[in-house]
């Protein structure tokens, strides 16, 4: 990359990263929103005590900790950019930039930059909060922490590419929202978010491998879960393997459908 695109991207980030920060809506359905669910399941289910394999029981905030890092992780990336840029379709802001040297590359840049920026934040204060406030043992094996951060940059990178891929579903920026949050919570639902997973039926697990969410909320859990919990997944185990796998294939989908569908304007405008 070269020197004025390093630039470009730079300053985008920065850019990004304060408007970001000033729209209040985005603010609360996609960073705040993990902080109120995994307060509400705490809250809610504390009544019941632990939950877990014989050996291995946790709190209900332990359990919805690894879910609501992976429901940042995807709502950072895929709903924030899929809606966002939606938006700046419609309302002219992508034509305009289209007319200056900014390139798509710089621009992708400033997009993907702030997701990190923001969805880092996000990650860092989800497990502070947890670990201060919720009383949760965090993990003490170094090598758990290097699975966070690989699945963490491999998810967030990879829901960031799907999340501009998937702004040029939406047929105007009226209707983002009303296209992309659904198809998230559906998502979040089946994918071991918001329902434990061992309790879905096992046709219902078949379908949600099908997408990324279901693997970096699986990674996830590996990371912030004890032993014996591995025993609730589907095959047995965590398969690390199989999620990094999984995530590039995705990455991949997500880079060439982002290159192939992202315009300055619409086709039809």
């Amino acid at each position: 990359m070269s020197t004025s695109l390093m630039t470009q991207g730079a300053s985008r980030v920065g850019v990004e990263t304060k408007t970001y920060f000033r729209a209040a809506d985005t603010l609360f359905f996609t960073f705040l929103f993990p902080f109120v669910m995994l307060a509400i399941f705490s809250a809610a289910f504390s009544a019941s005590g632990e939950v877990g394999p014989p050996g291995a029981e946790i709190s209900i905030a332990a359990l919805y900790l690894p879910a609501m890092l992976a429901a940042g992780i995807f709502l950072s990336g895929v709903q924030n950019l899929a809606i966002d840029i939606a938006l700046e379709k419609s309302n002219g802001t992508l034509k305009r930039l289209g007319g200056t040297p900014l390139s798509p590359v710089g621009y992708f840049a400033g997009k993907i930059g702030q997701v990190f920026v923001t969805g880092t934040l996000q990650a860092g204060l989800l497990i502070l909060a947890g670990w201060l406030v919720l009383g949760i043992d965090l993990p003490t094996d170094p090598a758990k922490w290097v699975t966070f951060a690989w699945v963490f940059v491999l998810g967030l990178t990879t829901c960031a590419l799907l999340g501009i891929a998937l702004s040029a579903l939406p047929r105007s920026g009226k209707s983002a929202a009303a296209v992309v949050i659904p198809i998230g919570l559906i998502l979040q639902f089946i994918s071991g978010v918001y329902l434990q997973w061992n309790m879905l039926p096992d046709w219902l697990q078949n379908f949600a491998s099908l997408f990324p969410l279901k693997w970096i909320a699986q990674g996830m859990r590996s990371v912030f879960l004890p032993e014996g919990w591995e025993s609730l997944e589907q095959n047995g185990s965590w398969n690390l393997p199989g999620v990094a796998i999984a995530l590039g294939i995705w990455l991949v989908v997500g880079f060439v459908l982002s290159r192939i569908t992202f315009r300055w304007i619409r086709r039809d405008a």
